[in-house]
């Protein structure tokens, strides 16, 4: 007797359905129980974890032939959730299970020998490509289901265990589906929560401002400066002036998060904007992303927030060198002997570097201990085109000791972060009919000749400046980008010589070595 139950595929981020087709042989006299359909190492070892669970649930196992495909054959499966439909597969084959229970829905979990669900990763990708594929029902783990209900238009069936399901599927006692309360509502206070707020930064006010024109426009960020001048701890203290992601904003990261299980259980929909922080000894797949079957790497994680790279020249040349084409275009293609996939990478780099080894050159009160050449080689480990795509260069000095020891806060991120929430609304309005485009930074050539309208006498500034400071067209137009962000936190609609005059002094300075 043949079988059918859809499941579901993860490749990249997204669910791809799949048939578990089961074909159960009565009379074959070697019993034997075979996947086929490119099945992974979990999978494979699924006929045990099947055998097990369905015995110990108080149902019957014939030790006869069983054939499972998964279809279509093409598409690499990994990973336990094809458990829960392989069983149902056989139970039905075997009589068992309604046939008919089972149309018109998708199945996904992992069993444990008991007969209970455990949580599987990639349940929001299921859970829509269950809907799209017009599918009524999703049936997930019970501690996935909260998680699986932020896809709306589907029914979702919190599942406990192996024997409960079956009694659902009988209609002998029923499991009620998920009840959506509505998505979480923002609580800022909890977002906040443990973030450094910039009144207790001491000085660096000019670093401060640059950082809320970089937050109000999504804008790239170098910051460079002796040890203890506090470039991590400002770096740290970003989020907290970032404005709130939309909700669309929000499922689009938290599917990220699924697909790599880095979801926190408490919480199905992440609010906060990412922060991560990898260490400098991380691989170019760990940073961009890779693997035999592909993974998003930490640009991706960083998608729609903040990724810094604290000590920025010690990390490795070629996966510097890598990240260079994820900056440009907001997202990073992975190509591999199977295919090609494609993640989204629409984040703000925040990166903080030494000006020499010893991170003294420069320093008035320190004296540098390397030479010439040392200072060069090391400043060369960044490479002019990578430097080229940073928005904002910032030399971050020593604070003084009066200003570190003073009684006088800084202006607090609360301020600051309704400043940047009302120039990214101004953005917002301004790019409503792109719905690629969600912050200045995003903008391409075609769209800064659209949106960035210059002065008379702005148009002469910028003039001179190309001339006098050698710039690339991409300079250019990353200066006029900054420009209109400036002029938006200005609550300007052209960019005058004042906006543009800031931008062009964030540009890199030629340092003589």
């Amino acid at each position: 007797m043949l079988a059918k139950v859809i499941s579901c595929a993860v490749v990249g981020l997204d669910g791809v359905p799949i048939t578990v087709e089961v074909d159960f042989s009565p009379h074959s006299g070697v019993p034997q129980f075979q996947i086929v359909g490119l099945p992974g190492s979990a999978i494979k070892e699924s006929r045990e974890r099947v055998r097990t669970a369905i015995k110990n649930s108080g149902l019957r196992f014939p030790l006869k032939r069983y054939t499972v495909n998964l279809a279509p054959a093409d598409i690499p499966k990994d990973g336990p959730a094809y458990d829960l439909p392989i069983t149902l597969g056989a139970l039905a084959a075997t009589d068992q299970a309604p046939l008919d229970a089972l149309q018109d829905a998708m199945f996904i979990g992992e069993l444990s020998l008991d007969g209970h669900l455990r949580h599987v990763k990639g349940v929001i990708a299921c859970a829509y490509a269950a809907r799209q594929e017009g599918l009524s029902a999703i049936y997930v783990p019970e501690v996935d289901a909260a998680e699986a209900a932020l896809i709306p238009e589907i029914d979702v069936i919190p599942v406990p265990t192996l024997g409960h399901l079956i009694e659902h599927l009988y209609g002998l006692r029923i499991i009620p589906a998920y009840r959506r309360d509505g998505m979480q509502q923002i609580d800022e206070q909890a977002l906040l929560q443990g973030l450094i707020d910039f009144s207790e930064i001491k000085g660096q006010e000019h670093v401060k401002r640059a950082l809320e024109v970089a937050a109000a426009g999504n804008h790239n960020v170098l910051l460079t400066g002796p040890p203890g001048s506090g470039k991590t701890l400002m770096a740290r203290a970003l989020p907290g002036i970032l404005p709130a992601m939309t909700l669309d904003e929000a499922l689009e990261v938290t599917r990220i998060y699924s697909i790599a299980d880095l979801l926190p259980g408490d919480s199905p929909l992440l609010r906060a904007r990412p922060y991560r922080s990898p260490h400098h000894t991380i691989s170019q797949a760990g940073l961009v992303g890779g693997g035999r079957i592909p993974r998003p790497g930490e640009v991706t994680l960083a998608h729609r927030g903040v990724l810094f790279l604290d000590e920025f020249a010690e990390f490795g040349r070629a996966a510097l060198e890598v990240m260079r084409q994820p900056i440009e275009d907001k997202r990073v293609t992975i190509s591999r002997a199977n295919g090609t996939l494609t993640f989204p990478a629409n984040f703000m780099l925040v990166a903080a570097m030494n000006p020499c080894p010893c991170g003294y050159y420069g320093d008035p009160t320190h004296t540098c201990t390397c030479s010439p050449s040392q200072i060069r080689r090391y400043q060369q480990h960044i490479s002019g085109p990578l430097l080229d795509r940073i928005d904002i260069h910032v030399n971050v000095p020593r604070v003084d000791y009066e200003k570190l020891t003073g009684k006088i806060q800084g202006e607090p991120s609360a301020r600051i972060r309704a400043r940047v929430e009302a120039a990214r609304e101004r953005q917002r309005v301004r790019f409503a009919d792109h719905p690629r485009l969600h912050a200045n930074a995003d903008m391409g050539p075609g769209d800064i000749r659209k949106y960035c309208t210059l002065t008379s006498e702005a148009e002469s500034l910028i003039k001179v400046t190309l001339r006098q400071m050698h710039l690339s067209a991409r300079a250019y137009h990353r200066i006029l980008k900054l420009g209109l962000t400036i002029a938006d936190l200005a609550g300007a609609d052209i960019i005058d010589v004042p906006h543009l005059a800031e931008a062009i002094q964030y540009r890199p300075r030629r340092t003589d070595v």
